[in-house]
């Protein structure tokens, strides 16, 4: 089965709809799919449900679609760096779920792995737990989180071979890896294909077999804040 497509556009192709959930990949606006998301925003797809870290900046990443009011809900960690998000929030127009970040990144690894739920202690004693089943284990208290899964995963990684399998680079890695095994279908956009046999096996990732389609994007890379000093 080919798994490369020849752009975002295309590999968008038939899986969007109005109300479904997605996962993004990347930290602040490090290892973000920015041709996917940019690609979904030209859909016009509506009511979703977007996964995800943070929620970029006000006019790239995520910031893109909650612009356009493409996302109803948030299901993050952080979301400080966006005045959008922060305006529509306080004005009742968006949904957002909190995670503590662990918290998150573990109901993205159970949701890939099949574990529909887990006890942690992150979060007892505050606003994250109510409404939570709560259990005691060994005398200490903890509450149950339920494992999250997309209708698409939106993945940034570095390289990939035409199998589909998967290099990250260095803190770009961040929360792809889990997403790309938590999607019912996982896009990834990369910055070289190879040849299937040339990535060492011990350098792999993420397998193919969690990969459905591919592209190769042109990247910006912004960053989020620039701190220099003087010379």
């Amino acid at each position: 089965m080919n798994k490369i497509f020849p752009d975002a556009a295309a590999a968008l192709d038939g899986l969007v709809f109005d109300g479904m959930t997605i996962m993004a990949g990347g930290f602040g606006l490090c290892g973000i799919p920015e041709n996917l998301i940019a690609a979904l925003r030209d859909t016009g797809t509506g009511n979703i449900t977007a996964i995800s870290n943070n929620a970029g900046v006000d006019d790239f990443g995520l910031g893109l679609l909650l612009q356009t009011r493409q996302i109803k809900k948030m299901i993050s960690s952080y979301v400080g760096e966006n005045a959008t998000f922060e305006r529509q929030y306080l004005n009742g127009e968006l949904e957002l779920e909190f995670n503590p970040q662990g918290t998150l990144a573990e109901r993205i690894r159970a949701g890939g792995a099949g574990i529909p739920g887990f006890y942690t202690k992150t979060g007892v004693g505050t606003l994250i737990a109510e409404g939570k089943e709560h259990k005691d284990f060994n005398g200490e208290t903890y509450i149950m989180e339920t494992g999250l899964v997309s209708d698409v995963s939106l993945v940034k990684a570095w390289k990939a071979d035409k199998e589909g399998n998967l290099i990250y680079r260095k803190t770009a890695r961040n929360f792809n890896p889990m997403m790309a095994t938590a999607g019912k279908m996982t896009l990834v956009e990369v910055e070289e294909i190879v040849e299937t046999g040339e990535l060492d096996p011990d350098h792999i990732h993420t397998p193919g077999i969690f990969v459905d389609r591919i592209i190769v994007g042109t990247f910006e890379k912004r960053i989020e804040k620039r701190t220099t000093r003087a010379a």
